[in-house]
């Protein structure tokens, strides 16, 4: 169940936390809430569902990460779950789920995504990667961007 309140939260949240020592404390006054009722706010619509994450979003290239790359793997299904979990423990590793195959069209079920500062860098790690959680008897492909788009989440206003 939500409260009235709920949806000016979300609203003022949806572009992020204010780069304050206590953001929750800069929202609260603006709702006029305490920073507690905020925060469990926030709590309670992330156990509902309503809100699935906070997290970062980090603007790569401007930290000199300029050598972004997707790397996709056909994994057998009765592995790709195990498999994923030690890809997902790699440092190098930012992203790293499961997708559906699309038969005679795309034979790739793991995605993993890599930001390096050069290509090379990048290659060393898929590499790394493969030698360590023995991948090399599954096909895979590596996808380096070609633009960078904006990245964010839903805007509700």
């Amino acid at each position: 169940m939500t409260c009235p309140v709920d949806l000016e939260l979300i609203i003022a949240v949806q572009n992020g936390l204010p780069l304050v020592s206590r953001p929750y404390a800069q929202i609260a006054q603006q709702l006029q809430l305490s920073e507690t009722h905020v925060i469990q706010r926030l709590q309670e619509l992330k156990q509902q569902g309503l809100i699935k994450r906070l997290g970062v979003v980090v603007n790569h290239r401007q930290l000199g990460y300029q050598a972004n790359a997707m790397v996709v793997f056909n994994i057998p299904d009765t592995e790709v779950t195990q498999i994923g979990r030690k890809i997902s423990q790699f440092d190098f590793i930012n992203l790293c789920y499961r997708r559906p195959r699309h038969e005679n069209v795309w034979p790739f079920n793991l995605f993993c995504m890599i930001h390096g500062k050069t290509r090379e860098t990048v290659l060393q790690q898929l590499e790394q990667l493969i030698d360590e959680c023995k991948l090399e008897a599954y096909a895979h492909n590596i996808l380096f961007s070609q633009r960078c788009f904006k990245q964010r989440g839903a805007v509700y206003k």
